[in-house]
């Protein structure tokens, strides 16, 4: 055990370095070449030709203020007129197809940049060439610096890599001792208890298998008690929450039921006028209607759990107009106006069908609370959809139960136009398959703004 651990956190420190070696390296080239590359650029700035006897001149004079960097005057053609380290540029090629030259000669600010071997001095450079007027016509010039290659970087840092290796295996050793007398001594120990439900040890090689399996069967039948335990409190709540909706249900449909059954019995006696019957009639009628809504509304919160996403493209700008004119008559009945803030072009992952549901039953529940003469104020940005009303508001007390099925702020509005409670319940549970959020902000009186905010898009 002592030698494996020993192995494995040598083998863990010698990897680790190497790795942090390569990329310290590679960081600190990348980081050295860009240094250089401003180096340059700085340095040209300083340039100016004039003052200068020739070409020649300028190269020699440029290369003496640079410490006796290389620079090299080029022709438009890519002819070298001057070099610093040339006193004859004949025996020089045509640098065209250099390419720094090359950049600099296509790019639309005539500068170009490059590292590279140079040809002619045989050891790496980084290149810096720009383009400067001279003469009625165009020059290039270019500056070359030394550079080193990430090998002789590595090469370079190996007596320092190889002092901590050896560091590190001492380190290693001191580690593994102290691991096995204050780790392993303490749990051989205590491991003695096997009588207890405690992980069971022991230092004895022949006792070790069966030791072994009495630690995984003890872990087994913890894990059982754990995932029977969550088991049982997924049921209870889910058990709670069936009896609640049913008792919602329940509730919501003995009012028209009752209603419906008073009337057919009054109906059945004969002792209605005629007009007292065609006014049941229309009671049963208009309760019916409830009932048929209530069972839509439970229908279709139900199925918003089983429905198949299978997100695409919906143009929500469009959408969210659409559901304010299917809205707007019930708005235009109380005078109340809608206020259209909606961004174009927002568009969300979803289906028609979902965000059908959340834009109308929030603009539904703006307009059916709202008063007479009010407005509604629709927002919609990638980040946020937003409605606002100057309702009736919600009361403090209420704002955690707003959310809530069957929940009503107004329970004289409760049944009327589809308003059963189920809206905004089905707006959170979209907003939830969605993985969005949905806030709520309310003053009694002074209206409600409820606030849909969109996941970040990648």
């Amino acid at each position: 055990m002592k030698k494996r651990i020993l192995l494995v956190s040598i083998v863990i420190m010698f990897a680790a370095l190497i790795a942090f070696a390569v990329t310290s390296v590679e960081v600190y080239y990348n980081s050295s070449l860009e240094s250089a590359k401003n180096t340059l650029s700085v340095y040209m700035n300083c340039l100016s030709l004039d003052g200068y006897g020739g070409l020649e001149d300028a190269a020699d004079g440029f290369s003496d203020q640079l410490g006796g960097l290389r620079v090299t005057i080029i022709y438009e053609d890519g002819a070298v007129a001057a070099d610093s380290d040339y006193e004859d540029v004949s025996v020089l090629e045509n640098h065209s197809d250099r390419e720094e030259v090359s950049a600099a000669m296509t790019s639309e600010d005539g500068e170009g940049y490059a590292v590279r071997s140079s040809s002619s001095l045989g050891e790496d450079m980084i290149y810096y060439c720009r383009a400067f007027s001279y003469n009625g016509g165009v020059i290039y010039v270019r500056i070359g610096m030394p550079s080193s290659n990430e090998w002789s970087m590595l090469a370079d840092s190996l007596p320092t890599i190889i002092i901590y290796m050896v560091i590190e295996g001492l380190l290693c050793l001191l580690f593994t001792y102290i691991a096995t007398t204050f780790i392993l001594n303490p749990v051989e120990k205590l491991a003695r208890e096997a009588a207890l439900s405690k992980p069971v040890a022991t230092k004895y090689s022949e006792l070790k298998p069966i030791a072994e399996i009495l630690n995984e069967r003890n872990e087994e039948m913890q894990k059982k008690i754990a995932e029977l335990e969550e088991e049982k409190e997924i049921a209870e709540q889910a058990q709670n929450s069936k009896n609640e909706f049913i008792s919602n249900i329940t509730h919501e449909m003995n009012t028209p039921l009752t209603s419906i059954r008073g009337y057919a019995e009054l109906l059945a006696s004969g002792m209605m006028t005629d007009d007292q019957q065609q006014a049941a009639y229309k009671t049963i009628l208009k309760q019916s209607e409830r009932l048929t809504n209530l069972i839509a509304c439970i229908i279709n919160y139900s199925e918003i759990d089983n429905m198949n996403i299978n997100p695409y493209e919906v143009d929500f700008s469009k959408l969210c107009r659409e559901m304010i004119a299917v809205v707007k008559p019930e708005a235009d009945k109380r005078n109340i106006a809608i206020i259209d803030e909606i961004c174009d072009g927002v568009t969300v992952q979803s289906n028609h069908e979902m965000m059908s549901e959340l834009a109308g039953n929030l603009l539904r529940n703006a307009i059916r609370y709202n008063k007479e003469g009010g407005s509604v104020t629709v927002r919609l940005t990638d980040e946020i959809f937003e409605v606002s009303d100057t309702g009736i508001g919600i009361a403090k007390e209420n704002m955690d139960k707003v959310f809530s099925r069957f929940f009503t702020v107004d329970k004289s509005h409760s049944g009327k136009n589809g308003g059963f409670g189920l809206g905004l319940a089905m707006v959170r549970k979209i907003c939830h398959r969605h993985g969005w959020t949905i806030s709520v902000q309310s003053e009694e009186g002074v209206g409600s703004t409820f606030t849909v905010k969109f996941k970040p898009k990648i």
